[in-house]
């Protein structure tokens, strides 16, 4: 039953194309002394009135460090691009690309949370891959990593379901 007319193509699948899924910048956790804020501003667990002591006591008289530290991160930082088809490291400001690892080369993220970095609700991300399992790249400082974690390993699943249904097309018989 042919129409003679070109089959639709599946929203959001590009054979050709790389498109990007998702940016993030990391958090002032990525650096050495937003961390040690980070753990300054959680050491005192007391609470009052639902608030930490130690929040209460640090952070507003700290609060320039937090915030040169932050328009640094954008000014010379990084941002971490996740495609359809590879993970990349670009600088923040520009359009210079520092490094990029293939999504299928990736087997798995783990998820490091350094001290200081759960105030920041942040953690660094390892990708994994290669046959011993090997360090691929680490992203740093990276806010929610739990939901990037799911994102990527999402991404890299559907590149490889991707594959496995071009490699069916292009093992059919062609009709004429």
């Amino acid at each position: 039953m042919s129409s003679g007319r070109k089959p639709v193509a599946i929203s959001g699948v590009s054979a050709s194309n790389e498109a990007e899924i998702m940016t993030v910048y990391p958090s002032i956790a990525a650096y050495g002394l937003g961390r040690i804020l980070g753990s300054i501003y959680e050491c005192v667990p007391l609470r009052i009135m639902g608030v930490k002591l130690s929040n209460l006591l640090f952070v507003l008289p700290t609060a320039p460090i937090p915030a040169l530290l932050y328009f640094m991160q954008k000014a010379t930082g990084q941002k971490y691009v996740l495609t359809n088809r590879s993970f990349q490291i670009w600088h923040a400001l520009g359009s210079r690309k520092i490094t990029q690892v293939a999504l299928s080369d990736i087997t798995d993220v783990i998820i490091r949370i350094q001290p200081g970095q759960e105030f920041y609700k942040a953690g660094d991300l390892i990708l994994v891959g290669g046959k011993g399992n090997d360090e691929l790249m680490t992203l740093a400082g990276v806010p929610y990593p739990h939901i990037f974690r799911q994102t990527i390993l999402e991404a890299r699943d559907s590149r490889q379901m991707v594959a496995k249904s071009l490699e069916t097309i292009k093992a059919r018989p062609v009709v004429a």
